[in-house]
């Protein structure tokens, strides 16, 4: 299996290295291997993609200063055509609000749990799995 590629963002390091412990290297069994890739500011994380990076997952960090991370997520929901799944990291159950208004596809909270985060990605990249591979059916 290739390894598959999930965008980190957060401005803080130890919130990075957290997701990374809970997700490498692969959410789960059935998972393939994952590479993450860290992303310390929106601009970067926008630059990655505006360089036409691909990605299966981006994680974004509710918390992150000065651009949170769920305003970030509806910037790419709504940027970019068909967008990856994002998962939106947030500290309080009253902003899940924010979160559905980001459209992020699944939500985890500060403090990160780890097994929590690996269900929830493993989720995600299982059914873009499934998307990509019947999309890629020939018609008959």
């Amino acid at each position: 299996m290739a390894n598959e590629i999930v965008l980190v963002y957060s401005d803080n390091s130890l919130v990075r290295a957290a997701i990374k412990r809970a997700i490498t290297p692969s959410p789960s069994p059935e998972s393939a291997p994952i590479t993450i890739k860290e992303f310390a500011t929106a601009d970067a994380l926008r630059g990655y993609f505006d360089d036409k990076g691909q990605a299966a997952l981006v994680i974004v960090d509710g918390e992150a200063t000065p651009e949170g991370g769920l305003g970030l997520a509806r910037q790419l929901k709504d940027e970019i055509y068909q967008a990856p799944p994002i998962v939106g990291i947030i500290a309080r159950e009253a902003d899940r609000w924010l979160a559905t208004w980001a459209r992020v596809d699944a939500i985890a909270f500060h403090p990160i749990d780890p097994r929590a985060l690996a269900r929830e990605v493993a989720v995600l990249l299982t059914q873009k799995m499934v998307v990509s591979s019947a999309s890629s059916q020939p018609s008959h």
